[in-house]
């Protein structure tokens, strides 16, 4: 079975459509299938649910899908750098499902593993537990959450061979991973694509039994809040803080 396609274009032809549930990975702007949500954009597709930790930044992944009114309704759960999504979600022209991080990412590792619920802590007793199921174990309130499953999984990997097998790197291994175990099809963009036997296997995170498609792409290296120094300010003297 071929895995490889020419471009983001071609590894999603035949499978996006209307009314779809996707997974985007990354964290912040790191780690996002940057590419494969241009060929998303392009597809005209709408309707769309789209589960992600957050929604981009305006003109920068997932917010381009925001610009052109493609997604209806996003999981998420941090999406305060992002205008137009506030504005969007405010006027109810979009449907917005939180989650604590912590169980937005039990919910996808949980759809992966085959999981349809489980119990958590988190949001007993807040409007996160409002109409779910609560039951008490061992004196203590737990509120149920669901395991999710996409149509389509979109990952970002530093590194993968023609099979498949995906290795992230640093903080783009944040809900990747998991997601890719979380698709119906999983779809990969890699920065470095090399031959079969060419990875460590002790370094392989995502087996390619998992990646249905993927492509090799050059990604960006965006920056999410520049933080800089006054031109002129005074160094840190080299040892300073350390302990004695």
């Amino acid at each position: 079975m071929r895995k490889v396609y020419k471009d983001p274009s071609s590894a999603l032809a035949g499978l996006i459509q209307d009314g779809m549930t996707i997974m985007s990975g990354g964290f912040g702007l790191c780690g996002i299938p940057e590419s494969l949500i241009l060929a998303v954009r392009e597809s005209g597709a709408k309707n769309l649910t789209v589960i992600s930790n957050n929604a981009g930044v305006d003109g920068i992944g997932l917010g381009i899908l925001l610009e052109s009114r493609q997604i209806r309704k996003m999981i998420s759960s941090y999406v305060g750098e992002n205008k137009l999504f506030a504005q969007q979600f405010l006027s109810g022209e979009l449907e917005l499902e939180f989650n604590p991080q912590g169980t937005l990412a039990e919910r996808i590792r949980a759809g992966g593993a085959g999981i349809p619920a489980f119990y958590t802590k988190t949001g007993v007793g807040t409007v996160i537990a409002d109409g779910k199921e609560v039951r008490e174990f061992g004196g203590e309130k737990y509120v149920m959450e669901t395991g999710l499953v996409a149509d389509i999984s979109l990952v970002h990997a530093w590194m993968g061979d023609s099979e498949g097998n995906l290795i992230y790197r640093k903080t783009a291994r944040n809900f990747n991973p998991m997601m890719a175990t979380a698709g119906k099809i999983t779809i990969a963009e890699v920065e470095h694509l090399v031959e079969p036997g060419s990875l460590d296997p002790d370094r392989i995170v995502t087996p390619g039994i998992y990646v249905q498609r993927l492509v090799q792409v050059h990604a960006e290296k965006h920056i999410e809040q520049r933080t800089t120094r006054k031109r002129g300010e005074m160094e840190v003297p080299a040892g300073a803080g350390e302990e004695v």
